[in-house]
C-alpha cells in the first residue's frame, strides 16, 4: 500500500496521504455509529457531555476522546492490519496504540489552532504518529486539515496563546513566513499520516450544511520506553497491552531566530 513516492514524501514533509485506504462504505457506517454514540450524551472520557441548548455547535457535538477503551468499533479501527501496515512501513518499525478521538466539527464549528502532537504525547525515545481519516468530503469550507510542509524535522516548538475566537484550543506555535500552510483536501476513506514534530491544524468550518467529522488514531514507536500518563494504557497491535513508563513534562523547546537572513530554530530551557 505504501509506495516510494508515499515514503519519499513523508521522509521530505512529515506526512502523507493514503488515499481510499478504507472505503466510503466503511466512513459511513463509521458515521452512523459516532453519530449515534454522540447523541446519547456523555461517556468515559468525555470532557464534556452533549449540550444542545448552547449556541456553540463544539458544544452541540463535542468531540469524544479514548473511544476504544470502551467501544470495540474504535478499538478494530485502532489496530486495523492497513494502519498498521502503512505506519509500520513509515516508521520503519510496528507501532504503540494508544489514543482513539472523533471530531465532529459541525457547521459553524472553530478549527484548531497550529500544535504538534509531540508536544501533548511526549513519546521517549522517538515520536508519535497520527492517522487522520476523513469519514465526510473535506476542504477548505468545512475546514479541512492543514500542515506545514518540512516540519516533522522540527524540534518541539515553544508554544504561544491562540485566538480562542477561531480556535478551540488555546495554544499555538509560531512559524516563519517561508513555512507556508497547506490544505489537505480529503474524501471519505482516505487517511493522511503525520509525524509528532508535523505542524498542523485546522480552520473554522464555515460551510452552513456540512460536517467535517474525522476519525484519529495516535500511535508511538515500537521502540518508545515512555508516553505521557493521559495515554495509557498502552497497546501492541494485536490490542494486547503493554507496560511503559511515564513521560513528564518540561524541557528544552524550540524559538525562531534569524541567522544569515533566514529562520532557524534553537532550543531554549
Amino acid at each position: 500500500m505504501v509506495t516510494a513516492e508515499h515514503l519519499e514524501q513523508y521522509q521530505r514533509d512529515g506526512f502523507t496521504v493514503m488515499r481510499g485506504l478504507f472505503s466510503r462504505e466503511e466512513a459511513a457506517r463509521y458515521i452512523d455509529h459516532y453519530m449515534a454514540l454522540r447523541i446519547k450524551q456523555a461517556y468515559p472520557g468525555d470532557f464534556s457531555g452533549v449540550d444542545p441548548e448552547r449556541d456553540d455547535p463544539l458544544l452541540r457535538y463535542p468531540r469524544m476522546i479514548h473511544m476504544h477503551r470502551w467501544d470495540e468499533v474504535s478499538l478494530r479501527w485502532l489496530i486495523d492490519p492497513r494502519l498498521n501496515a502503512c505506519i509500520t512501513a513509515l516508521l520503519g518499525e510496528e507501532p504503540f496504540a494508544v489514543q482513539t478521538m472523533l471530531y465532529f466539527k459541525p457547521p459553524g464549528a472553530r478549527g484548531q489552532a497550529l500544535h504538534q502532537d509531540q508536544y501533548y504525547l511526549r513519546a521517549r525515545p522517538g515520536t508519535c504518529m497520527a492517522a487522520w481519516m476523513a469519514l465526510d468530503p473535506a476542504d477548505e469550507e468545512n475546514g479541512c486539515m492543514r500542515v506545514v510542509p518540512g516540519s516533522g524535522n522540527l524540534p518541539v516548538l515553544c508554544t504561544e496563546r491562540a485566538d480562542t475566537t477561531v480556535s478551540f484550543t488555546d495554544v499555538t506555535v509560531p512559524l516563519p513566513d517561508e513555512m507556508p500552510v497547506v490544505p489537505v483536501v480529503m474524501e471519505p476513506g482516505d487517511v493522511l499520516f503525520f509525524n509528532g514534530s508535523v505542524v498542523h491544524g485546522s480552520g473554522p468550518n464555515r460551510s452552513t450544511t456540512r460536517f467535517r467529522r474525522a476519525l484519529i488514531g495516535h500511535y508511538i514507536t515500537g521502540s518508545a520506553e515512555q508516553v505521557a500518563k493521559f495515554y495509557h494504557p498502552v497497546l501492541r497491535m494485536d490490542g494486547t497491552p503493554v507496560e511503559l513508563g511515564i513521560s513528564e513534562g518540561g524541557g528544552k523547546c524550540g524559538t525562531w531566530k534569524t541567522v544569515d537572513g533566514r529562520a532557524v530554530v534553537e532550543l531554549a530551557g
